[in-house]
């Protein structure tokens, strides 16, 4: 199975990527998480490094690295489902990342990436108010992303709503962690049972 994991800065999606590969492997499965910007390939340390960086033109090639970073994951996960390496996949970050462009961008890039992507067999948004997500970047101490500002999360986090209807599962984040795993782990069994 191919699982996605994503939402804004700051939302968790680390953390409930981790659950997930957890709980699978606890029932002898072969998992392989990718994480995005992937920081172990070229392309994924030059997205981080336009991440940090200010301006239209380091957002552009931010975007750019990253359709190029998700491109190679998936031929990495390919060529891993061909030679039978691994029972499951769970991608940080996927289609998602269109919500940090312009409203009417957004729009388009989704489109166009839901019909030119593979798509996950299990697409999970975690979900955080704008505010939420900047007290929990700001707890990390690491320097601030360009699109990391309370402004910016909470716009970046309704163009993301806007995606959600399509088959999406959504976990609320903005309790404890406790309540979200709750919730993943629903979404793992109702994944399991084969249900709608």
């Amino acid at each position: 199975m191919w699982y996605v994991v994503d939402g804004m800065d700051g939302c968790g999606k680390s953390s409930a990527a981790s659950c997930i590969t957890a709980q699978l492997e606890s029932e002898g499965r072969r998992v392989l998480e990718i994480t995005h910007p992937n920081r172990d390939t070229d392309i994924g340390r030059k997205e981080a490094d336009y991440l940090l960086q200010e301006g239209k033109y380091a957002k552009i090639m931010a975007t750019v690295m990253y359709i190029f970073d998700v491109i190679h994951s998936v031929r990495v996960m390919r060529k891993a489902k061909k030679n039978n390496e691994y029972d499951d996949f769970v991608f940080v970050r996927y289609i998602m990342a269109v919500s940090y462009l312009p409203r009417p961008l957004a729009k388009l890039a989704y489109k166009f990436f839901e019909i030119a992507l593979p798509t996950p067999d299990v697409k999970i948004f975690v979900d955080v108010t704008g505010p939420t997500a900047m007290a929990r970047i700001n707890s990390r101490g690491e320097q601030l992303e360009t699109f990391e500002t309370e402004e910016q999360l909470t716009a970046t986090r309704e163009k993301m709503l806007m995606f959600i209807p399509k088959g999406w599962y959504l976990v609320d984040n903005n309790g404890s962690f406790e309540e979200s795993k709750t919730q993943i782990y629903g979404i793992l069994k109702e994944v399991n049972d084969g249900d709608p």
